[in-house]
Order: structure tokens, then C-alpha cells, then sequence
């Protein structure tokens, strides 16, 4: 969650080390193109879930769907959060400030939105729940709103590139086996480590220096590689939770589509914010 303020910072510089992040960034998608047409075209001997969902009883195909209603209504009050907080002087002074004051208080807003939100229960307490998520996502879009002095032409076409990669991914999912993304949750986590440090590393050494532009590409093209990874893992989680989690039972944990939406939508959030970053480097360096 930490990587969302950072990869704003990050957003003002270009580099040289930006062609060969592009060219990663190819390999990963023609990876994800081979995904889809290996397990799409049935090459893979194993079920996948967008076959599975044919026997899926409707309970299932329910909390799919509320899922992403929420990750979808999750996408709109962020964006309408960052626009409203655009166009407030005062509100943009302080979210770009960059006093360790400012940066902890950022810290402190999206990870207790967050912890808040998923603490409360979906189905004893409706109306706190869904205040606590429209909190959350109003808060995530506070922390991005900076990202509008790009423009909105750049934000577009960030926009739609985000729609296409989350969709593509989202496919290979889909079309993969039940669990085959679902055992990467250890690399993943090592990966984000590796992106948070680069991040908070870019504050100490800047982009101009070899060092920090080593850091960069790790914060922006690692990072957006890594994300696509966990949108991966965390749509098959959704999948898996849908399946698994009783229908009924006393004391048993019930599914709760908005903290299952959580996961999807911070990941393409950071997705986003990393395709903005480099459509505006890129911009940057045609100028030049």
C-alpha cells in the first residue's frame, strides 16, 4: 500500500534506464499472450475456472459478481475522490507535501482505511462496512490525486491500458487452473519488499544518479510486473474463496465480497499508477 505515494514522487523524472523497462514490460505481456492462448485453447490438461463455472451453483456466481461490483464501485469513488481533491488548493498542498510529517500521516490514513474495513463484519454491521470501504477508496484517492497535473488526455490513456492489462490478466485467471497462481504468495511477498525498498530508497537517492535510477526502474517496471503477478493471485483467490467458503454454518467465517474486492482493486490501482508514471516519462523524453 506504501507504493501508492511513492510511485506519485517518482512520476517527474526521466531516464535512460526507461527503454530496457519497456522491453520487460513487453516480454511479461507476450508471457501473459502465451498464457491465454495455452491455457484458452485447452493445451493444458488441467480445469480451469472459466470451465468450472459452468457446474458453479448460483451462491457462487453471486459472490463473483458482488465482487466486482464493488471493485468496480471501489474504481469510481476513487477516481471522483481524486478529482474533488484536485481541485482543492488546500487539500493538494498537503498531500504533495513532502515533510516526513506528511508521508507518515499518508502512511497512517491508507493502512488504517484499510485495516478498517476489513475488520468489520460485512453481514452484522452493512451500514459501517460500506462506510468504512467509500473511507477507504476516498482516501486511496486522495493519495493519487497528484497524479491529475499529468493531465487529463495522460490519465486517459493510463485509464484504458490499465482496463487492458487488468482485463487480460484477469483472463489468464480465468482461463488457468484453479490454483495455479494461487502458491506464489511467498515470491510475491518477497518481491514487494524488494519494490517498497526501491521506493523508499528513490527518496534518498535521486533518479539522476545511477543508483537511483536503478531504484526507479525497480520501483515502476518491477513493480508493475509485480502487481500484474498479484492481480493474478488475487483474482484466483477470489475464485477460490467464492467456492470454498460455506453458504452456512454457525461460527464459520461467511464470504465478504467487499474485503475480497480489496486485493484486485489495490492492484490495479498501483497498476495504474505505474502505467501513468511511464506515459508521462515517456512524454517527457519526446519533448526533449
Amino acid at each position: 500500500m506504501g507504493k501508492t505515494f511513492y510511485g506519485v514522487s517518482l512520476i517527474l523524472f526521466s531516464l535512460p534506464v526507461d527503454r530496457m523497462g519497456r522491453w520487460i514490460v513487453a516480454g511479461g505481456a507476450a508471457i501473459g499472450l502465451g498464457a491465454v492462448c495455452y491455457y484458452g485453447l485447452g493445451m493444458s490438461n488441467e480445469i480451469g475456472a472459466i470451465e468450472k463455472a459452468i457446474i458453479w451453483p448460483q451462491y457462487v456466481k453471486d459472490r463473483i459478481r458482488s465482487t466486482y461490483m464493488y471493485f468496480a464501485g471501489s474504481v469510481g469513488l476513487t477516481a471522483l475522490s481524486a478529482v474533488l481533491v484536485s481541485r482543492s488548493p488546500a487539500l493538494m498542498g498537503l498531500m504533495m507535501r513532502g515533510s516526513w510529517l506528511a508521508i507518515g500521516a499518508t502512511f497512517a490514513a491508507m493502512i488504517g482505511a484499510g485495516m478498517l474495513v476489513r475488520s468489520i463484519d460485512y453481514e452484522q454491521s452493512p451500514v459501517p462496512k460500506h462506510l468504512a470501504w467509500m473511507l477507504h477508496a476516498g482516501v486511496m484517492g486522495a493519495v493519487v490525486a497528484p497524479l491529475t497535473l499529468l493531465g487529463g488526455p495522460l490519465l486517459i490513456r493510463a485509464a484504458w491500458y490499465t482496463a487492458g492489462i487488468v482485463g487480460g490478466l484477469s483472463t489468464v485467471a480465468m482461463c488457468a487452473p484453479s490454483e495455479k497462481f494461487l502458491n506464489m504468495g511467498a515470491p510475491l511477498g518477497v518481491g514487494f519488499g524488494l519494490v517498497l525498498a526501491s521506493s523508499l530508497g528513490s527518496m534518498f537517492f535521486p533518479p539522476t544518479t545511477a543508483f537511483g535510477a536503478g531504484l526507479y526502474s525497480v520501483a515502476v517496471y518491477g513493480g508493475l510486473i509485480l502487481f500484474s503477478m498479484f492481480l493474478l493471485f488475487d483474482t484466483q483467490k477470489v475464485v477460490h474463496r467464492a467456492e470454498t467458503q460455506p453458504l452456512y454454518g454457525v461460527g464459520m467465517q461467511k464470504y465478504d465480497p467487499i474485503n475480497m474486492c480489496m486485493g484486485i482493486y489495490m492492484d490495479t490501482l498501483n497498476i495504474f499508477i505505474r502505467v501513468a508514471t511511464m506515459l508521462a516519462t515517456g512524454s517527457g523524453n519526446r519533448r526533449k
